[in-house]
């Protein structure tokens, strides 16, 4: 049976982030970043509070290789939605409806545990004029889930960066994902997966393209 996807307003709150441009008004210095040896120690040092001896032979590898995946995992406060969404195509023969991409992967982190969240995102937007290249969308969501996120704030930066720098006349975006930091400890509550949305615009006003959206979404 196909799950339904209720309406869900994603919570509001500023966010302080490293790696944002400086149109997004934040004002906040970045944090000192460690250099990698320092960051490998840091392993080490957690490789032993677990209880292990960081220099087993199955160990001596594991800061580097952890390093390596954080450089993997966090490559989103690299990125720039700005730049990402900066060229787009006005030679659209007038089209003039929903332009939609449905079950992005979302590969992130929660910034509570550091556990992973694991689902997909379905965005959509309404051109006034000009269209960004599809694979852009994809990348956008991909700069904000790898970073330390909560997934209602997640959701509401993809919204703010479509709306921002395309001037599209509507948004709409919904991200259902599992958290391993509910799953894995604490509760442990298995296959409970967490839904928000967000509706900037004609999306939020014309509730027959609001329903159209989580009809395109919830098919499979």
């Amino acid at each position: 049976m196909e799950r339904p996807f209720p309406h869900m307003d994603a919570l509001t709150r500023e966010r302080t982030l490293i790696g944002l441009g400086s149109d997004t008004g934040l004002d906040l210095e970045p944090a000192q970043r460690p250099t990698r040896d320092e960051a490998m120690a840091a392993v080490r040092t957690l490789l032993a509070w677990a209880g292990d001896n960081p220099d087993r032979e199955g160990l001596l590898d594991t800061p580097q290789r952890v390093v390596d995946a954080y450089g993997e995992w966090f490559a989103g406060y690299g990125g720039d939605p700005a730049v990402e969404l900066s060229r787009t195509f006005e030679d659209v023969q007038g089209y003039d409806d929903m332009v939609m991409l449905r079950g992005i992967d979302v590969q992130s982190h929660c910034e509570h545990h550091m556990a992973p969240f694991l689902g997909k995102a379905w965005v959509a937007y309404m051109p006034t004029g000009k269209v960004v290249g599809l694979s852009k969308l994809a990348r956008l969501v991909e700069i904000f889930a790898k970073r330390l996120q909560t997934q209602e704030t997640m959701t509401m930066q993809i919204a703010d960066s479509i709306e921002d720098h395309l001037s599209a006349a509507g948004v709409a975006v919904l991200i259902d994902a599992e958290h391993q930091c509910m799953s894995t400890r604490g509760v442990r509550h298995h296959d409970v997966s967490t839904i928000t949305t967000q509706f900037r615009g004609v999306f939020k006003t014309d509730k027959i393209l609001q329903q159209r959206f989580m009809d395109l979404a919830a098919r499979r």
